[in-house]
């Protein structure tokens, strides 16, 4: 458990500190090639539909290719990329909380409504999740700091790492890194990151695909 914890905790600095390293880099050398444009997928196109209402933006990530997102009754994601040779995926969610928003502003006038705030959403999203991939097996959780989220244009945010369970729908991986980053009053993003290792080259993965999504400002 110590180990898995000091992981944890070597994670959260790779993920998080890693990509502001890289733009002072990218700030002081010649600039940056191009990035290659990819055709459009009928699963990307619905993704960026997605993304649109929520205030999203994609860039996608080099080096990596997409696959078909899973989209069943037990795991429901809109769009997913791979690292052709790393044995690494990530799958994306987003959700909109926008008419969700607006219906709340409109029950705080009814008499005895149950209410409950849509900006709280993306922690009890997250924690079904994670229930759905471990089974409720323990796992490390850490609120992102504010200098992180302000990276994303986002408000709130957690992380997760996981030991999964063995299941074919996740194609036997054995860990993940859980992240989820909400926006107020305007939606939320979901990124799972599959292994079946947990050292450094997990996370080193992550990295190349750290600043894929992001909130418009």
């Amino acid at each position: 458990m110590k180990q898995f914890k000091q992981i944890f905790i070597t994670a959260m600095l790779m993920l998080f500190i890693a990509p502001a390293i890289a733009q002072i880099k990218h700030a002081s050398k010649d600039p940056v090639p191009p990035v290659k444009h990819h055709p459009q997928s009928e699963q990307q196109k619905e993704f960026f539909r997605l993304a649109a209402q929520a205030n999203v933006k994609f860039i996608y990530p080099n080096g990596f290719r997409e696959i078909k997102a899973p989209d069943d009754e037990d795991f429901s994601f809109d769009y997913a990329l791979e690292l052709p040779g790393k044995d690494f995926e990530i799958w994306f969610q987003i959700k909109s909380e926008k008419e969700n928003w607006a219906s709340y502003l409109n029950a705080l006038n009814t008499p005895n409504a149950q209410l409950t705030n849509p900006d709280s959403a993306y922690n009890a999203w997250g924690k079904a999740t994670v229930a759905a991939f471990t089974g409720d097996q323990k796992y490390y959780v850490t609120t992102i700091p504010g200098d992180v989220l302000g990276r994303y244009n986002a408000d709130a945010g957690k992380s997760y790492l996981l030991t999964l369970l063995d299941l074919p729908d996740t194609k036997h991986y054995k860990y993940a890194l859980l992240i989820t980053l909400e926006k107020k009053h305007t939606g939320t993003i979901m990124a799972v990151c599959f292994s079946n290792e947990k050292g450094p080259d997990f996370f080193k993965n992550i990295n190349k695909a750290s600043n894929c999504l992001k909130f418009k400002p």
